[in-house]
This record gives structure tokens, C-alpha cells and sequence, in this order.
């Protein structure tokens, strides 16, 4: 568990009913403006899915998902770290074309995940994937879609602060994004961690795509886990922007260019997840049979933590907390929904 830090003098832009009229209004203009941009269709998803699928996102590979037994269906289910792969088959299933794609309200539960003023336990994304044709396997593709979505982000913001004017003292996201990779930053700063790597370029560069999540750097380690079953560790990356209220680099979205049969042939050999390959999912990926597409999660709570200006996610969302987060934020007078 990290300490829970609430910045000296923090007040936030709204009181507790109109942040809860704003994630109402947020929610909305961002996913109508994302389906609109990208050709997304809303779709209906699950909360869990069946444990020998090998459908559920496993993270970084040390999770437990939350598990229980149906015993009317004889199947055990696990509760979803996201929906990564789901989606993908789902594109399959409804027979989708090139160019069109689904997104949905993703909820999660990650029992093991650090708690602080970014992370909790229930998770909440845009989970959306799209199909996409073989030329567009590529990093200028990757780069377009990035700026689509950093644009509908800013379009929200620009909306929220008409709607609420108290918000307008928060800075506008920048439209300008700096296309990074990790193994630069490793170069730039070798001596700090990946995450302190993050802060000292995203201060500089406050809307930033972080590329090349997931691979084994020069230093031999990766910047971040990635599991090796949907991103292309060499076509993917997060969306980060400088965080004004915490100062500090703030990811919104994890997304990518997903495999295709010989990057997940490659990537299971690196990750040593070869028993993945007689899984359903994984033989028909890897015989072809699953369309191409891009897709990702944009986290809901993050961004609404983002341009409500809060300092806490448990200021827009509800979960349980520990003593010293509960203590931290009554004593800030930060309310936990």
C-alpha cells in the first residue's frame, strides 16, 4: 500500500452533488464523442468470464482474479482484470468489417492492486477495439488514433468547463502530443525508475504517448508489464498527461496495435507463456482466424479525476479503503464516495 497524499491547500472545483452531475455529463460527452470519432458501436460485455477460456487480461502476470464456481453451469468463472481479448472475439462473433468497432463500459475488480490516490480495487474503462486491415499495422497509424482520442478528450473538457465554469481555473489538456519511446527515456535517464522517468519527461511534454510498453529494454528489463497475449509490445503504448493538482505524470489509457499470429508467437516464447498456445482464444489467433484490430481501455474514473481537477480517485468513484486513506481524506476534508 502506498501513503495516501492529499496536496497542501487542495480544494476541489465542485461540490459533492455537482461532481456528481459532472461524471454524469462527462461520461457521456466523452463516450459519444469517442464512438463518433473512432466508429465504435456500444456493446453489452461481461462482469466475468470462464476460467479455462483464457479470455481474461492477466495483467502482469502475479493478479489473482476474483474466482468463483456457478454450480448450475458446472464452469468456474473469474471476475475481469479487463476485457483485452473478449473483445477481440466479440469483434469476430458479430462479424464486424474493417473500419468498424465496438467500446463498452468495462468493471473490474483487481484484489491485488496497491492502493493510493490513483489505484483502487474497482476499476472502471472504456474498454473499445476496432478492426483494422494489414496496412495498418503500423506506428503512423498507431500515432492518428492516439491524436483522435487526445482530441475528443480535449472537445470534454472544453464542454465541461461551459457547463461549469468553476472548472475553467483547471489548465486545458494540450492537443500537442509528444511521441515518445521507452528505451529514450531509459537512455535520457538509465539512473531513475521507469516512473520517474515518466514524471521528468511528461512535466515538459504535458500530453505525451509513451511508446513500447511491455518488451525487454537494453538494461534487459521492460518499462511496464504487458501481458504477451494482445498488445504488440512494438505497436502499443499509454496515453500520459501531466497531472496539475498531484504534479505528476497521470496515465489515462493503455492501447495498441494488437498481434497478429507471429508477434504472439514471439511474445509467448519471450514471456515463457508457451502453455498459453492450446487455449481457445490463442489457436484461433494463432491460426489466423481472429480479425486484426487496434483497441484499449481510457480509464473513467482517471479521467474524471483528471478535469474535475480531484485529488483522489475515491472522489469519483466508490470502493473500500484502508484506515490511513480514510484518515488521510478526513482530515483533508476530501469526501470518498
Amino acid at each position: 500500500m502506498a501513503p495516501t497524499v492529499i496536496p497542501q491547500g487542495y480544494a476541489p472545483c465542485l461540490n459533492l452533488y455537482d461532481t456528481q452531475k459532472a461524471i454524469g455529463l462527462l461520461k457521456r460527452l466523452f463516450e459519444d464523442g469517442l464512438g463518433g470519432a473512432l466508429h465504435l458501436r456500444r456493446v453489452s460485455a461481461p462482469l466475468f468470464v470462464e476460467a479455462s477460456t483464457g479470455l481474461n487480461d492477466d495483467l502482469n502476470g502475479v493478479e489473482r482474479p476474483v474466482s468463483f464456481d456457478i454450480p448450475d453451469a458446472g464452469r468456474d468463472a473469474q471476475v475481469v482484470h479487463s476485457l483485452a481479448k473478449w473483445k477481440r472475439l466479440a469483434l469476430w462473433r458479430y462479424q464486424f468489417s474493417v473500419g468498424e468497432g465496438l467500446y463498452t463500459d468495462m468493471n473490474a475488480i483487481r484484489r491485488d492492486e496497491e492502493l493510493d490516490n490513483l489505484h483502487s480495487v474497482y476499476v472502471d474503462q472504456w474498454d473499445w477495439e476496432k478492426v483494422i486491415a494489414p496496412r495498418d499495422r503500423t506506428e503512423d497509424f498507431l500515432r492518428q488514433t492516439v491524436g483522435t482520442i487526445v482530441e475528443v478528450m480535449c472537445h470534454t473538457q472544453r464542454t465541461l468547463c461551459s457547463v461549469f465554469p468553476q472548472l475553467s481555473a483547471l489548465p486545458l489538456l494540450s492537443p500537442e502530443i509528444s511521441f515518445v519511446h521507452t528505451q529514450h527515456l531509459e537512455d535520457l535517464w538509465p539512473e531513475l525508475s521507469p516512473k520517474q522517468r515518466e514524471n521528468r519527461w511528461v512535466k515538459d511534454h504535458p500530453t505525451t504517448f509513451l511508446m513500447g510498453i511491455g518488451g525487454a529494454l537494453k538494461s534487459g528489463a521492460p518499462h511496464d508489464g504487458r501481458a504477451p497475449d494482445y498488445d504488440d509490445w512494438t505497436l502499443n503504448g499509454d496515453i500520459l498527461v501531466w497531472n496539475p493538482v498531484l504534479e505528476q505524470a497521470f496515465e489515462v489509457s493503455s492501447m495498441g496495435i494488437r498481434v497478429d499470429p507471429a508477434a504472439m508467437d514471439r511474445q509467448l516464447t519471450l514471456a515463457g507463456c508457451d502453455h498459453r498456445r492450446q487455449l481457445p482464444f490463442h489457436r484461433m489467433l494463432l491460426e489466423g482466424k481472429l480479425p486484426l484490430t487496434i483497441g484499449g481501455g481510457i480509464g473513467q474514473s482517471r479521467l474524471c479525476m483528471l478535469l474535475l481537477g480531484k485529488a483522489h480517485i475515491g472522489e469519483v468513484q466508490a470502493s473500500v479503503w484502508d484506515e490511513q486513506t480514510i484518515t488521510a481524506c478526513q482530515q483533508a476534508g476530501v469526501i470518498l464516495l
